[in-house]
This record gives structure tokens, C-alpha cells and sequence, in this order.
């Protein structure tokens, strides 16, 4: 039998993981070396962010040994993929930026990792940059795991120090080696191999690919005994029900690819196909005597959003997917594979519930819609209200925000406007690292007013701690909206007579239509402008009054901008090739009416 490691990768967002995985692939030849791309981001979406969203399975050979690495995500936001892929290690190698140490999201995963039971292995990365602090963020490593609750076999773990981009890894972080053979050896040495377990096959499913060809892909670690082509099997449910069914093919993750297998080992990580009806956490188990694995526990979701179909006067203009038919069946088919999000039907047919982890799961949904051609409507995220023993409790999160020492003032004085209270604040070289517990709800917009107080020079990381008692009332956006009066194109004398009455979300020359959202009033209340109204032309000249109209640069809107400024009564409308605010009613007249029947 062959021998196995497997390992998951674990840091924080752009630590660094995705290209050290890189490096490991080239190290051990798994494809040419002319290529320089990052492999495992190959998502367009994860390539233009920099993040990884979805987690993957890749292997390498090393000195007769199999080891399975599996890329996780390293936001909190995309949590429901993490618990799942831990579930498939034995170690962990966890990552640190070697200047700016352990981070949130890398306390995150660590801590499920160390209640596993995983092993872990300690990388401190980019230790060539500049006021890199390689000794400290080792004891800051160490202190993390003790204070997470790590076993004394944990605590001692063994670290390896380098710059993954040059491609090495060594044992003194003063002395460069040749290549990243060091870190390899270390995963032999300390990551304990795959337990081969004698018995009846076991085999949880922890994730879910689809091809057209072959359809649902069940991916996940055979626990127990081992797995063939064609053998007959039990799927134990979630809810608890059995149903016999067989596997048609078995295959092994080599390299970046699948490869068709006879039989898969205990221990080793494999895709089966043919069984259908499974979800994640199903157990594969024995024929005749089938025996499930414990169900994964994932943590429940904090946010909800209505999606809608597009019912603007531009529907149908830009996408290719607009019914109700579209949306309910792509988002259903995401629920498949997206553990940590819930969608829910309301009594509209053309309007769906759905709920996730936070805003940035939620957009990145929104986003991979837009891209493959859906147009829809999104209502105004709020967070998902709990009554424990009778007291309404609300999701608070850990925020920590590193900025500069001169901004950090009207930083604590933002997350203190919106019920945030500050626990820590040190300086880490020339930053201020600030930490608070502040609800969810503080959350949405502030990360846009923390960038324009700090100039853009804070970085702004937040996670799901626990649900609290309600803390009350929290200011939302004071100004109101500009409106437009009329369907037509934008033109700029008409803007221009406008520009002391707000910001601007549109330019001049841009196609508008009654009731759309096209900028910020400057006071509380909402505003109908006409910035489609066209010059009178008479024979008459004055002079002065013919000067070239000068505007300001409109604001444009990231989606997740959009998401969190929209207010109740407003809705962002997401195509693939625009993203618009308007009202929910279109007609003033309907507008009033409802403002009438809510008060």
C-alpha cells in the first residue's frame, strides 16, 4: 500500500498559500516549469481578488510518498468550505505573513483544525520583506495555538521559514536554501500518516463537482476499508435514511487532474461517480452492513438577501438568463455545492430568500451570476435576528482594522458610532492594529466610510464570534437619494444645474430611466431630478452663460458597495454588464403610497 499524507493549507487572505502550492508543484515536477501561472486560482473571480473561494485537491509524489494537499479558503465568509475539507487532513500547514503575523481568518481555521486533532506544521512566509519579524511572529504563532486550547503534541510544532514566491524553505530564515525540500521532509517527518482502518468501506462526502458528461461528482476521503469501480454501496443520509445504490467509477486525484482507478485505498482522497441523490456529509458505506460517519457540523449562516428577477424597464437588455425559471433553478443548483448558504422561497414566485455568511459570500454568488449571463434584483441585506431564552440576540464579529497612527482616531470613532467596542490597540511597526466586537449590522457600509477617513491605507478583516443580546438602534446612511424624473439619456447642462445637490453616481451621455437611483443627496430626504432635460435654443446670446459645463467625476459603485448602501426601499439591479440602484417603486405617486402605509 502506498503511503499517504494529507495536509490542508491554512493563512489568511494573500499570505501567500496558493503560490507556495504552486511551488510545491514544481518542485516535484508534477508540470513544466516554462509555466508561471498561480494553477490552483483558476477561478477568473479568485485570479482578479487574489483570495481562494472554492477549496481543491492536488497531489504530489515525494521520496515514494503520496501527499494529498487541499488549498482551503482563508475568509471567514467562506467557512462552510472549510470545516468540510479539514474533515479530509491529518496536518495542517499554516501559513503567516512573516511581517504582519497571525491574522484573523488564520485564527478562524486554526481553531478548527486544532479540535480536530490536526497536526500542524508552521510556514512563515515572505520573510525578504522588509521589517520582516520571523522571531516574533514564531512566539505570536505559538501563544495563538495556546490560547486556542492546542494539546502539548500540537504546541511543539516544527516551523519552516522562507519566501514561497523565490521558491524556498529552510530551518533559519537568515540563510536561504536552494529550494523548498526542507518543507517537504518536515511533512514526512511530522504529519502522521493516513490511518489505514481495516473493515467495511467508509467514505464522507465533503465536496461536490459536477461535469455535463458524467453529472454529480462526490469527492471526499475513504475513511475505512476501500472503495472499486462497479461495488455496490449503502448511502447513509444526513436525515438518517439508507438507500442501496452502486458506484460506477472511482478516480484519483494525480497532480492537477483525475485519473481513473480500479480501486481506491483507505486513507487516499478520491472522486466517485454514479450515486445520485447525495449531499455533503453523506457517508458511502458497506452494502450490507452499512455504518454512517458523524454529520459535519457547519456553522449556520448570519445574513439574509432577497434575490428577484429583473422587472426594470432595461430588463432583458444586457442578460441572457431573466425569468423566475433561471434564477430559482441556478440558485438551487448552488445550494448543491455551496454548504454555508440556504435559499427559501417566498410568496412571490419571482423572489427568492437567500442566506450566507456575510456580505462578501453573498457577492461573490452575485458576481459568478452576473458573469455567466443572469440579470437580477437584489433587496437590502439584513441580518438574521436568533430569540435565545427569550431575549432577542443578534451576530456579533470580531473586526480588527490596521491603519495608520494619525487615522486610527476617526477609525475608533466610526466602529463606536455603530455599537463597536474596542478591545485591543498596539502598534505593529508603523500601523496601529485596533481590534473591537461589534455587531453584524455595524458592519454593512462601514468598510467604505474606514477607506475614506484612512485615505484607502487601512486593512479591514472581520469573523463571526457568537450571537449577543440586541445592542440597539445603529445610524444607517443619513443622506437620501437623487432620483430621476424621467427615462433618457444624461445630459450634462442638466447635470451640471444639479451638481450642488449631490454626488452622482452617472456620468453624462449615460442611459436612465424613471424612478433609477442616480446619486447621493446632499440633505436626508429624496430628491426627483431631470438630468435629461435639454438646453432651450433661442436666437438670443448672453454672454457668460455659455461657459463649458465642468462636472465632477461620478462615484462608481463596486457590487458589494451597492450592497451595502442600498436602503429598504431600494433595490440593486445586476446585469452582466451594469450594476444600478433604483427604487423599489418607480412612480413617485407609489412611492408616497407605501411610505403612507408603513407609518
Amino acid at each position: 500500500m502506498t503511503a499517504f499524507r494529507n495536509i490542508a493549507i491554512i493563512a489568511h487572505v494573500d499570505h501567500g498559500k496558493t503560490t507556495l502550492v504552486d511551488k510545491i508543484l514544481h518542485h516535484c515536477e508534477t508540470f513544466s516549469k516554462e509555466t508561471n501561472e498561480l494553477i490552483l486560482d483558476n477561478n477568473e473571480l479568485e485570479r482578479e481578488r487574489g483570495i481562494t473561494i472554492l477549496s481543491k485537491n492536488v497531489s504530489v509524489h515525494y521520496k515514494d510518498t503520496k501527499i494529498n494537499i487541499i488549498d482551503t479558503p482563508g475568509h471567514a465568509d467562506f467557512g462552510g468550505e472549510v470545516e468540510r475539507v479539514l474533515n479530509m487532513a491529518d496536518g495542517a500547514l499554516v501559513l503567516v505573513d512573516a511581517f504582519e503575523g497571525p491574522m484573523p481568518q488564520t485564527r478562524y481555521v486554526l481553531q478548527k483544525a486544532l479540535n480536530l486533532g490536526l497536526k500542524p506544521v508552521v510556514v512563515i512566509n515572505k520573510v525578504d520583506k522588509e521589517n520582516c519579524r520571523p522571531d516574533e511572529v514564531h512566539e505570536a504563532m505559538f501563544d495563538l495555538m495556546f490560547n486556542l486550547g492546542g494539546t502539548e503534541d500540537q504546541l511543539n510544532f516544527p516551523t519552516a521559514y522562507g519566501s514561497a514566491k523565490h521558491g524556498w524553505m529552510g530551518g533559519d530564515w537568515k540563510n536561504p536554501a536552494t529550494d523548498i525540500s526542507y518543507l517537504l521532509d518536515l511533512i514526512l517527518e511530522f504529519v502522521p500518516p493516513a490511518v489505514n482502518r481495516t473493515g467495511t468501506v467508509q467514505m464522507q462526502v465533503t465536496s461536490i463537482d459536477y461535469s455535463n458528461y458524467i453529472g454529480r461528482i462526490a469527492i471526499g476521503r475513504v475513511h475505512r476499508g476501500s472503495l472499486s469501480a462497479n461495488q455496490p454501496i449503502t448511502l447513509m443520509k444526513r436525515d438518517g435514511t439508507a438507500v442501496r445504490t452502486r458506484v460506477k467509477e472511482v478516480f484519483l486525484f494525480v497532480g492537477l487532474g483525475k485519473v481513473k482507478a480500479e480501486r481506491v485505498e483507505c486513507g487516499d482522497i478520491c472522486a466517485v461517480t454514479g450515486v445520485e441523490g447525495f449531499e455533503i456529509g453523506d457517508t458511502i458505506a458497506d452494502f450490507e452492513a452499512p455504518e454512517a460517519l458523524p454529520t459535519i457540523p457547519i456553522d449556520e449562516p448570519t445574513l439574509s438577501m432577497l434575490f428577484t428577477v429583473n422587472d426594470s424597464p432595461f430588463f432583458g437588455k444586457e442578460g441572457k438568463f431573466v425569468t423566475s425559471r433561471h434564477l430559482r433553478d441556478r440558485l438551487f443548483k448552488e445550494v448543491e455545492k455551496n454548504l454555508a448558504l440556504k435559499v427559501v422561497e417566498t410568496d412571490s414566485p419571482d423572489s427568492y430568500m437567500v442566506f450566507g455568511r456575510g456580505i462578501m459570500h453573498l457577492s461573490i454568488l452575485v458576481e459568478t451570476m452576473r458573469r455567466e449571463g443572469y440579470e437580477l434584483q437584489l433587496g437590502q441585506p439584513k441580518v438574521i435576528l436568533r430569540n435565545i431564552d427569550g431575549v432577542k440576540c443578534e451576530p456579533i464579529e470580531e473586526l480588527v482594522i490596521d491603519t495608520t497612527e494619525n487615522t486610527s482616531g476617526k477609525v475608533i470613532e466610526l466602529v463606536s458610532q455603530r455599537k463597536g467596542e474596542m478591545l485591543v490597540m498596539e502598534p505593529k511597526g508603523d500601523m496601529t492594529h485596533i481590534e473591537f466586537r461589534i455587531p453584524s449590522r455595524g458592519i454593512m457600509g462601514l468598510r467604505t466610510q474606514v477607506l475614506n477617513v484612512t485615505q484607502g491605507e487601512a486593512v479591514m478583516t472581520h469573523r463571526f464570534s457568537a450571537y449577543e443580546p440586541w445592542k440597539g438602534e445603529i445610524p444607517s446612511r443619513i443622506n437620501g437619494s437623487l432620483i430621476v424624473h424621467e427615462t433618457g439619456t444624461t445630459i450634462p447642462y442638466a447635470m451640471d444645474k444639479l451638481q450642488e445637490r449631490g454626488i452622482f453616481f452617472v456620468g453624462p451621455g449615460e442611459e436612465v430611466y424613471l424612478g433609477q437611483v442616480i446619486g447621493e443627496h446632499s440633505r436626508d430626504n429624496d430628491l426627483t431630478v431631470n438630468v435629461t432635460k435639454t438646453k432651450k435654443l433661442t436666437n438670443m446670446r448672453a454672454s457668460g452663460s455659455d461657459d463649458k459645463t465642468k462636472l465632477a467625476p461620478p462615484r462608481r459603485m463596486s457590487l458589494e458597495e451597492a450592497m451595502e448602501y442600498v436602503q429598504s426601499d431600494e433595490y440593486v439591479e445586476v446585469t452582466p454588464k451594469s450594476i444600478r440602484l433604483r427604487k423599489i417603486h418607480l412612480l413617485e405617486h407609489e412611492r408616497k403610497r407605501a411610505t403612507a402605509v408603513v407609518e
